[in-house]
């Protein structure tokens, strides 16, 4: 029983370390803003099979998902990241007019509050699947799109937590080192599920064997 506690105890401790390393490195390679794209892939990558289906070490497994990803990620995130300066300086130009008491750019204001949310919404459904499946640019931003429209109750959780996230870090921004990865982990039990009913069935058939052998792995 002691044994048994204590591996629990471990396994626990194991991987709130590798949380934390992994939202550090996340971190670190966002640094050059440009590179979010790519690093944020990574972090889905690595979360997904490092963390979720213990496959691999957390360097390792962040490094391999950000060099194989890197170009597209890195080109999906700067046209991206276009759309979203442009609907930033939007709502910053109608909070302006909206503060005169005019009632259109009020409702304008609201509009483009909400093209926001569907924009970042938009951008995790890209992160997650450049880091699952292989494609075009153009493909990937396109699939992402109409997946995430096609799934609005997961994609307003997917919201939601982001909102959540950007509140604890602010609040107490030490749990930048820890808050990424919840978020991630939360991502990947919602959008794993989601994926899966657009695979092909040879697809899936291996993704379900992959969940077989990762459930004995756990128990041995």
């Amino acid at each position: 029983m002691r044994t048994e506690l204590g591996n629990r105890v471990f396994t626990f401790l194991s991987k709130m370390v590798d949380a934390v390393a992994l939202s550090a490195l996340w971190v670190i390679f966002c640094l050059p803003v440009f590179t979010i794209g790519a690093s944020s892939t990574a972090f889905y990558y690595a979360t997904h099979k490092a963390l979720v289906r213990s496959r691999g070490y957390i360097w390792r497994t962040f490094w391999e998902g950000f060099k194989s990803n890197f170009k597209q990620a890195t080109l999906s995130w700067l046209i991206q990241l276009a759309v979203l300066v442009v609907f930033a300086l939007d709502i910053l130009i109608m909070r302006g007019l909206a503060s005169q008491g005019s009632t259109a750019y009020t409702v304008l204001l609201y509009i483009f509050y909400v093209l926001m949310a569907i924009a970042i919404v938009w951008c995790y459904y890209t992160i997650a699947y450049q880091a699952r499946f292989e494609n075009t640019v153009r493909n990937s931003l396109k699939n992402a799109g109409v997946i995430a429209f096609l799934n609005l109750p997961w994609s307003l959780l997917i919201f939601a937590i982001f909102v959540l996230t950007v509140l604890v870090i602010l609040v107490i921004p030490i749990f930048i080192f820890l808050m990424p990865t919840v978020q991630f982990l939360l991502y990947d039990t919602i959008l794993e599920r989601i994926f899966r009913k657009y695979m092909k069935p040879e697809d899936l058939e291996r993704e379900l064997e992959n969940d077989r052998l990762d459930k004995e792995q756990d128990i041995l």
